[in-house]
């Protein structure tokens, strides 16, 4: 479709536009020229000859064929044809003289011209240089002459020391020897004669009543289309996808209406006939219009698409992400509106580049002033989308042992263990380690019992199956790893390493844990008939008995037993055995007020 290709070529040159004052901008050297010392560019542009300007304005493409309209609205065919190049033309076409090839010219586009809107054409000297064609080439459009649809073209020419934009010979010459000026249009055909006799601009009244009315016509059409398309697609995705985000439809109904309108009226116009003076001028128009349904799209879906995430993290009392979110939806239409402005004066005919190349000066300087505020938002964001910590996490940072109370755009506030609070700019926060032990699945537990020196290596055995069976047995101990080691004679006793994981949610839970295991450990350890040792020097007196024979000797007895049953589960123990043991603690333990709740 023309008009997508126009809306297309628009959007694309406006941000190709921008993109190029920002890369000059940053190009700029940083250095300061010595003074008297002169720039190698601009030494060459002050060298390079001037270009001079050319009364009818055939200097661009753009130019060239608004001339040509401007001076067929006139009914001016002699100064229409200074916009042809008659140059080449067979003698069939050229005896007909510039002003009759120009007015059959215009016939011709009446009747099936298909030209692009004057904005859409290239305003720089040059042309495009990126269409494929000759560097002196460029293709607006395309005309029905002789039977066949044949390309526009406007071509650059030299006579003088003034390169201009024409009208191609390469066109002209498939101008037919007689062309049917009868041949009536259907918006010829439809009209009443006095609509057609009475003109404005060169134009019969009726062609500029036509074109109102087609929009009108257009713009009834494309709803009724929309309506029924909106209702069918409510329903498919109301079937499909029940939490589809509400108002994505009605968000591209009116934006698609109206763009919809738009294609509807360009052919419609194109198809009646209706004037190529008439089409050109509304051009201007249905461009406007064109980019104004897309920048409402853009606005819509930036709406929808902000409310659906603001009301997940809302369920999920996600604060930081929903300032980042709300912080996101305002940039985002403030550079819609911007991008707007910046295309709808570039379509009307206002240079931009110098408006561009000030606020980039002025960004720059203002992006200097707020190095640190921009960082800190910068850092923010990154917590926010990478989620290294969350409010209400309990997490390290540095020094820093607390709790996240709040993630802001510019800061986040930890409440220490003190319950004080600090806050520490995102920039910072971002660039230091963070542990947080809010994400741990489970607890270490890895306690070093130090024995008495009196322990013999019997008790040490049974120490070690017994804690080693209660870490199995226990319904709160992942049963893999948990191993319990002799792992040497300290300076002051005999030290067994126990390493174990607790299943806990929190800290607390672990706490409650950790300390069951320990009193647990304590009976057994005095069910071996040993003892804890302790940094100390021990007397013994002979009122001393020491450790209970019976005790010891039990323990000792228990581990013969294993020893002649081959039962000894050392240095691991069998799976079967794990299988068994694993779950068969009582857990609270008995007589706990826990096992009330």
């Amino acid at each position: 479709m023309p008009m997508l290709t126009t809306c297309r070529h628009l959007s694309l040159r406006s941000l190709l536009r921008l993109l190029l004052v920002m890369t000059c901008l940053t190009s700029l050297p940083l250095a300061a020229q010595t003074p008297g010392e002169t720039d190698p560019a601009e030494q060459e542009a002050a060298d390079a000859p001037e270009v001079p300007a050319d009364p009818l304005g055939r200097t661009t493409p753009r130019g060239a064929f608004s001339g040509y309209i401007h001076a067929m609205a006139e009914d001016s065919y002699d100064e229409a044809a200074e916009y042809l190049d008659l140059t080449g033309l067979p003698r069939r076409i050229a005896r007909q003289g510039g002003a009759e090839i120009a007015r059959r010219l215009r016939i011709a586009l009446d009747q099936g011209g298909d030209v692009q809107p004057s904005v859409a054409l290239s305003e720089q000297p040059e042309g495009k240089l990126n269409d494929g064609l000759a560097p002196h080439m460029e293709r607006i459009g395309s005309v029905a002459l002789a039977g066949e649809t044949v390309p526009l073209y406007l071509e650059r020419t030299q006579e003088t020391d003034e390169p201009l934009w024409r009208i191609s010979s390469e066109t002209l010459k498939y101008l037919p020897e007689t062309l049917d000026e009868d041949m009536h249009t259907t918006v010829d055909q439809l009209l009443p004669s006095v609509l057609i006799k009475r003109k404005w601009q060169g134009v019969p009244i009726g062609h500029w009543l036509a074109m109102v009315t087609l929009a009108v016509a257009a713009y009834m059409l494309s709803r009724l289309i929309v309506a029924a398309v909106t209702g069918a697609a409510r329903r498919i995705l109301k079937r499909r996808f029940p939490d589809y985000p509400e108002g994505l439809v009605q968000a591209f109904a009116l934006p698609v209406q109206v763009y919809l309108a738009v294609m509807i009226f360009v052919a419609s116009a194109q198809r009646a006939g209706i004037s190529i003076i008439v089409r050109q001028y509304f051009s201007q128009v249905t461009v406007l219009v064109a980019w104004f349904a897309i920048l409402l799209l853009a606005w819509r879906l930036v709406d929808v698409i902000a409310s659906a995430l603001q009301s997940r993290m809302t369920r999920r009392a996600n604060m930081g992400a929903l300032s980042a979110i709300m912080f996101f939806r305002r940039s985002l239409k403030v550079l819609l509106v911007a991008l707007g402005t910046i295309s709808v004066l570039d379509i009307i005919g206002f240079d931009v580049t110098t408006g561009l190349a000030a606020l980039g000066i002025g960004g720059i300087a203002i992006a200097l002033g707020a190095q640190k505020t921009v960082e800190n938002l910068v850092g923010g964001l990154s917590l926010i989308f990478d989620q290294p910590v969350r409010v209400g996490d309990f997490c390290k940072v540095g020094d820093i042992v607390g709790t996240i109370e709040q993630i802001g755009m510019r800061s986040t506030r930890i409440r220490t263990l003190d319950r004080t609070m600090v806050v520490i700019p995102n920039g910072d926060l971002s660039a230091r380690v963070i542990e947080n032990y809010a994400h741990r699945d489970r607890f270490w537990f890895h306690p070093a019992l130090g024995l008495r020196y009196e322990t013999t290596p019997d008790q040490i055995r049974y120490l070690l199956v017994e804690i080693r069976s209660m870490l199995y047995a226990h319904p709160r101990v992942d049963p893999d790893p948990a191993r319990v080691r002799f792992t040497g004679f300290g300076s002051i006793s005999v030290n067994l390493e126990i390493f174990a994981y607790v299943l806990a949610s929190n800290y607390d839970d672990f706490l409650e844990v950790q300390e069951d295991l320990y009193l647990r450990i304590a009976d057994i350890v005095k069910e071996s008939g040993t003892g804890f040792a302790f940094p100390s020097q021990t007397v013994y007196l002979a009122s001393d008995s020491g450790p209970s024979e019976d005790v010891v000797r039990a323990a000792e007895d228990k581990v013969q037993q294993w020893r002649e049953a081959g039962d000894m589960p050392l240095p691991r123990f069998e799976p079967e055995r794990v299988s068994e043991l694993q779950g068969s603690i009582v857990y609270p333990p008995p007589g706990s007020s826990s096992l009330r709740n």
